[in-house]
């Protein structure tokens, strides 16, 4: 017996194949003629067990040694008859079998070590069609001793049990190992393991055995793909979108019908309460003790001597960037507390730490703008005397206050005239607003900003910034909640004259304030349009660094 040429491992860090020590042999055939030499060296043959795979698994036999359909009875003889085709094209009869790929994911290389081919002398052997045999030889002596029947698939503990059977059962030839060349393997060839590895048998060899006695409802089918899995859809819509899209877009602005009927109700409710406070306000004040109250109490007191008179031109400019400022700051916080996904960033110069949203550098941008009118109006208004209009002079202020607020609730409105003084109850919002609201928002915005010292521990633990937090949002609604009642006494109490006081500094009926005021709009609006990052960017550059998302 000749020994192969042992090459490449069939698995990656595995052993070269075959193992040493394996032959090729010849074997007599099945009417006992002495099986004569082809005179071909056997290259590259394989005999052996295929272990048992799952069902799913495609048979390995067919997709690399073009094997039979899945559906033939016999999937491992078939695999066999392949895979040993070239065995005895160029080796003499008893040459050790060279060892190849693992018949099953993991398993050892096939054929098992101590493998020989066999030739017959007679005719060709019939592929085998229900049954092949796999011979187990003495690899030093060619004696047989064992033979593993092979029909179909069965486990590798099946197969080291299945013992002595019938010997030398001819190889089904698969294809030609060369182009061009004959069947492989030769006619006549059979497998023939020798006697050390039926011992390990049930170890080693094991793994790799292919076994009879296994139906042929045991042979792998490959499973239905032709519809799709199953799958959850991640996809979002848009560049920065906010929910699944299979999600149907939600209106924030069309309420469902339960909702609009709710708000009927709700606004139905207000009016009723409205009507009925009127109506008992309207009846408290027509009693003979309130009456006197109102005497003593119109809604407003004398200003000190030397008090000035009228509004002059200064403080309309300063009510106009006021209300611009203070329009473009309440747009940009709300804006500051919804964006999730700021689409561009501003970082001063020098401090790339001090990186912040677009969004927020414009906001505390129109703070300091904001904080500047303010500080020149309120020096100003000292150094004019326009502080006794709006600054408290006297304990008075308080009952005369709530005798302006009656009037109001009851509509019997005071007697509006501004010109010269304001009544108690503008007095005190208005001393609320520029002395008392200004600066908790200054102070609390100043502590949320980039502009707090971050060394300062102590200080900061004085002052934690959640109180910051929790206080300037409020102060911000307090704002709007004063802006939107202001512009409706302004309107509802003497418009014209009003609009004169506060946009052409004079103290008449005319449309000069009016169309003042139309215009102060018009600009506020714009501004509003303008305050996004495609105009903002370009001034943010001149003091710092703009960067996108």
């Amino acid at each position: 017996m000749a020994t192969l040429r042992r090459g490449l491992p069939r698995t990656r860090g595995g052993e070269p194949w075959p193992p040493a020590g394996v032959v090729a042999a010849g074997i007599e055939t099945e009417v006992g003629a002495v099986a004569e030499p082809v005179g071909a060296a056997v290259a590259d043959t394989v005999t052996a067990v295929v272990g048992e795979r799952a069902p799913a698994e495609p048979p390995r036999d067919e997709t690399r040694h073009g094997a039979d359909d899945v559906s033939s009875p016999t999937p491992a003889a078939s695999s066999l008859n392949d895979l040993v085709g070239a065995a005895t094209a160029s080796t003499p009869a008893g040459a050790v079998l060279r060892r190849g790929l693992p018949r099953v994911a993991g398993g050892e290389p096939w054929p098992p070590a101590g493998a020989v081919g066999v030739l017959a002398a007679a005719s060709p052997v019939p592929e085998l069609v229900e049954e092949s045999d796999v011979v187990v030889s003495e690899a030093s002596t060619g004696a047989t001793t064992a033979a593993v029947p092979v029909t179909a698939r069965t486990s590798p503990a099946a197969a080291a049990a299945t013992a002595p059977a019938q010997a030398g059962s001819a190889l089904r030839r698969g294809l030609p190992r060369v182009v061009g060349g004959e069947p492989w393997p030769p006619a006549g060839t059979a497998a023939v393991v020798a006697e050390s590895m039926v011992a390990p048998a049930a170890t080693e060899a094991a793994a790799i055995a292919v076994a009879a006695a296994a139906p042929e409802s045991a042979v792998a089918v490959r499973p239905d793909v032709s519809a799709p899995l199953p799958f959850t859809r991640t996809v979002w819509n848009g560049s920065a979108p906010r929910r699944l899209a299979t999600e149907p877009a939600a209106s924030k602005l069309r309420p469902t019908w339960p909702q609009a009927i709710g708000g009927l109700f709700a606004a139905a409710g207000l009016a009723v309460l409205a009507g009925a406070a009127i109506a008992i306000v309207r009846a408290f004040l027509s009693l003979p003790f309130m009456q006197d109250f109102l005497t003593t109490y119109p809604g407003e007191y004398h200003l000190p001597a030397g008090a000035p008179v009228g509004i002059p031109g200064w403080i309309g400019w300063q009510h106009f960037f006021n209300v611009f400022l203070m329009t473009l700051i309440i747009r940009s916080g709300l804006r500051v507390r919804s964006e999730k996904r700021p689409t561009a960033f501003w970082t001063p110069r020098g401090n790339p730490k001090g990186k912040i949203s677009l969004t927020l550098w414009f906001h505390q941008g129109l703070d300091l703008l904001w904080i500047v009118n303010g500080v020149i109006f309120v020096v100003l208004l000292f150094v004019t005397g326009q502080w006794m209009r709006i600054v408290p002079t006297s304990w008075d202020v308080f009952p005369n206050a709530l005798s302006a607020l009656l009037q109001y609730v009851s509509f019997d409105w005071p007697t509006e005239n501004g010109w010269v003084n304001y009544n108690s109850l503008q007095q005190l919002a208005y001393f609320t607003i520029v002395f008392l609201a200004a600066p908790v928002a200054i102070a609390t915005g100043f502590r949320m900003s980039g502009l707090w010292p971050k060394k300062a521990e102590g200080l900061s633990k004085a002052y934690p910034i959640e109180i910051a937090r929790a206080v300037h949002f409020p102060t911000m609604l307090f704002f709007t909640a004063f802006i939107v009642v202001h512009v409706a006494l302004v309107l509802l109490t003497g418009m014209l004259r009003n609009l004169n006081h506060m946009f052409a500094a004079q103290d008449a009926v005319t449309w000069t304030g009016f169309w003042v005021f139309v215009l102060s709009l018009v600009v506020i609006a714009g501004g509003w349009v303008a305050a996004r990052p495609l105009v903002l960017a370009p001034i943010a550059k001149m003091f710092g660094q703009v960067s996108g998302r």
